[in-house]
């Protein structure tokens, strides 16, 4: 009884262990090959991007090659505008544009359109 039971067990450790596996290679392959950015550059980008903008929360960084860059950082300023700073290799900002994008509401949804009634 033991033997068949350490059998089952073996088994599905092996399994868990593969979807494990599996899941770790698809997160690392998500979002287009090397867009995004991660370790030492996206933190020195996610700081130059906050000093430009006057603080606010980074929703994301990547590579970019646009208008001369080398990293994008999309930025929720403080005042609930999203911004796309783009900087050089070494980190100045060569660009801060509105994003084109809609941002996010406080629940996850689209941001609903200013009424003008």
């Amino acid at each position: 009884m033991r033997s068949r039971f350490a059998k089952i067990a073996a088994g599905c450790a092996a399994i868990a262990a593969l979807a494990l596996g599996g899941a770790a290679i698809a997160g690392a392959f998500s979002g287009g090959g090397d867009s995004g950015l991660a370790g030492p550059q996206a933190g020195h980008a996610k700081q130059a991007a906050l000093e430009a903008t006057g603080g606010g929360a980074v929703n994301a960084v990547e590579r970019d090659s646009e208008d001369g860059a080398t990293y994008e950082v999309e930025v929720r300023k403080p005042d609930g505008a999203v911004v796309d700073v783009r900087l050089d290799a070494s980190y100045h900002v060569v660009k801060v544009d509105g994003d084109s994008e809609k941002a996010d509401g406080p629940d996850g949804n689209d941001a609903a359109e200013p009424n003008d009634d």
